[in-house]
């Protein structure tokens, strides 16, 4: 391995690194934690109003009854003086209202500053992780989505994230609250009435417990319901973009009831969840108003035995009212907590897939276009080699054994083969979507499993048998592989996929929007203009990946005659099953299980016996057949 492989397999392995590490709560938060202390300060400054209100209103209520201003505050006095000129209970009593309206006023303040900074974070947090999903998902190894499941994956970048965002915006915020209204309001509880504050603390344990045996049940509990959910979103989802295939069999009774089952069960979970917060509300409840019962019985004791001022008392009692709610809303941020680390999880599992691997990086000039492979030899992760099947999904063991090819840039190779032969295996492998265990494939003489796969990619266009279209306009669409493409330069890629007359026919031509998938388009159509999109990128390696299926045989020999005019400005890649479509190339590989059995033109494969005979003989008769019932059908009109 040379010095710069090493270097960026290192730098790969240190970006990973770094990603796990950033995989938790504390470190999702990093660049917005300036805005979190500044919120926790306006917190604070929250919670000082909230204390001054009743102490005011209580030191005001020993004056009124005590008569007596020798408890009243200096501050409040002098306001008294100031704005009322004479010193009166009456004129005391109502510039104390107003100093805790004051402090009411100025606390509501703070707490709208504390909110929106909270909010900016979460929002900021959740944006960026929202992007770094998506960025992941763009990057990760294509074996991941063999297993993966796209409404699951939907889910998990959206209603987890939301899930996430929703913690972080409140009860990140709400935990220190809780500790800092404890903290501060204890000294004060003891500081007033010591036998009373330790009456005051008698629920705390019971409400802390609580709190964390709800935390472990619901914590699973929204494991499981959050699953479900996933679960549910796939099925709509799959069942959403085969809707068409869902009618054609009529199979709209069965998709409804596996729906159903599928809504029931995240209704059972949800109902689970719903019924373990209801347990811990009114238990929690019973609780608080408990504890404030407690203090209120023993306050007056202590009032009528004279070792407590009503004003204390009251004091004493809005105090106890301010911190115990708080902490019985701690069940609450444990809930939101275990379902962020529930979802956190999950978000960590598209984090924490293993990206394709970035390699050296070629000088970025255009590739020729040659293709040569020794004994290659590939078998998809999970699967041990020589198994010799393939299905379209990637999943299965699509093995290629001992595969050895030159193919000049330039030159039109048509590859067939019966199904699971390697076909498909063999494009894939040239796109490093898959990686090759033994032997070498080599592009222009740079072997493949060393090249960066941005570079590789743009040397590569392929059309696949069932394309993929955006939901966009024809123009946006043909703009995916050459973005600033000039209209001749459209119009003729458009004219050689034969598609430029039925562009033309659309109402809005070039703009016509073609639906989710290109939905409104039929199948030929869909293929027409992915070859279009495709030569009009201008790749040096063209692959056709049975691309031609969909199309009549009028068209498809339009096609192949525009194909014929551009040889030898492109090494052309063409997997077909019709022999009609690659008749015409220069050579023509065989391949089964694997391997390659013929080598050879049209001609001379056809000429010999083996499997490219036997396919010319299958069709030929088929051929056949179909025009003796065409010329029958005629006769029977006449």
């Amino acid at each position: 391995m040379n010095t710069s492989t090493q270097t960026s397999l290192s730098k790969e392995l240190s970006e990973e690194q770094a990603a796990t590490r950033h995989a938790d709560l504390w470190h999702l938060t990093e660049g917005q934690r300036y805005r979190y202390l500044a919120a926790i300060f306006a917190m604070a400054l929250t919670n000082l109003c909230m204390f001054a209100a009743p102490i005011i209103g209580g030191n005001a209520i020993d004056v009124v009854t005590r008569e007596d201003f020798s408890h009243a505050a200096d501050i409040l006095l002098s306001a008294t003086r100031f704005l009322s000129g004479n010193l009166t209970y009456t004129a005391y009593l109502w510039v104390a209202a107003l100093a805790s309206l004051l402090a009411t006023a100025v606390g509501g303040v703070f707490l709208y500053a504390r909110g929106r900074l909270a909010a900016q974070a979460s929002e900021q947090i959740a944006r960026r992780l929202r992007e770094r999903l998506y960025q992941r998902l763009h990057h990760v190894r294509a074996e991941f989505y063999d297993t993966a499941d796209t409404g699951d994956l939907v889910q998990r970048c959206s209603s987890d994230v939301e899930t996430l965002r929703v913690f972080l915006v409140s009860d990140v915020i709400e935990i220190g609250r809780a500790i800092m209204l404890v903290v501060c309001v204890v000294p004060i509880l003891f500081a007033i009435h010591a036998p009373l504050a330790w009456l005051s603390l008698v629920m705390m344990p019971l409400l802390t417990a609580g709190a964390y045996i709800f935390f472990r049940q619901v914590k699973s509990a929204f494991q499981l319901t959050d699953e479900s959910e996933g679960a549910m979103t796939a099925t709509l989802q799959e069942n959403l973009t085969g809707i068409r295939v869902v009618r054609a069999f009529a199979r709209q009774d069965y998709e409804i009831a596996k729906f159903a089952e599928k809504n029931a069960n995240f209704r059972n979970h949800n109902n689970r969840l719903i019924q373990l917060m209801g347990y811990y509300w009114s238990v929690s409840d019973f609780f608080c108003m408990t504890q404030l019962g407690i203090v209120l019985l023993a306050g007056a004791h202590f009032a009528m035995q004279g070792s407590l001022t009503i004003g204390d008392l009251f004091i004493f009692m809005t105090c106890e009212s301010i911190v115990i709610w708080p902490v019985r809303q701690l069940g609450r941020v444990l809930t939101d907590t275990g379902k962020a680390v529930i979802s956190l999880g999950r978000v960590n599992h598209i984090l924490h897939a293993e990206e394709e691997s970035a390699q050296w990086t070629p000088p970025r000039g255009r590739a020729a276009g040659a293709i040569r492979a020794r004994g290659l030899t590939m078998h998809y992760p999970g699967n041990s080699p020589g198994d010799g099947t393939e299905v379209d999904n990637g999943a299965a063991a699509a093995v290629l054994e001992d595969l050895s090819i030159d193919i000049s840039a330039g030159e039109t190779l048509a590859i067939v083969g019966p199904p699971g032969s390697g076909k498909t295996s063999f494009i894939r492998t040239l796109l490093r979507l898959y990686p090759y265990q033994r032997g070498s494939l080599q592009l222009d003489g740079m072997e493949v499993s060393g090249l960066d796969r941005l570079w590789l990619r743009a040397q590569i266009g392929v059309v696949l048998q069932d394309p993929f279209l955006y939901s966009r306009s024809i123009a946006a669409n043909l703009a995916v592989g050459r973005p600033h493409a000039p209209q001749q330069a459209i119009e003729e890629a458009c004219r050689e996929a034969a598609i430029l007359d039925a562009i033309n026919g659309f109402p809005e031509g070039f703009d016509e929007m073609v639906g989710e998938r290109g939905v409104t388009l039929s199948g030929g159509q869909r293929q027409r203009l992915a070859l279009a999109r495709a030569l009009l990128k201008d790749p040096p390696v063209l692959v056709l990946d049975d691309a031609l299926s969909a199309v009549d045989t009028q068209t498809e020999q339009l096609i192949l005659a525009a194909l014929q005019r551009r040889k030898g400005r492109q090494t052309t890649l063409i997997v077909a099953h019709r022999l009609s479509t690659v008749r015409h190339a220069d050579r023509i590989m065989v391949l089964e299980h694997g391997r390659c059995v013929q080598l050879g033109n049209h001609e001379t494969l056809a000429a010999q016996p083996g499997t490219y005979q036997r396919l010319c003989e299958i069709q030929g008769a088929l051929d056949q057949q179909i025009a003796a019932d065409m010329r029958a059908a005629d006769q029977r009109l006449d």
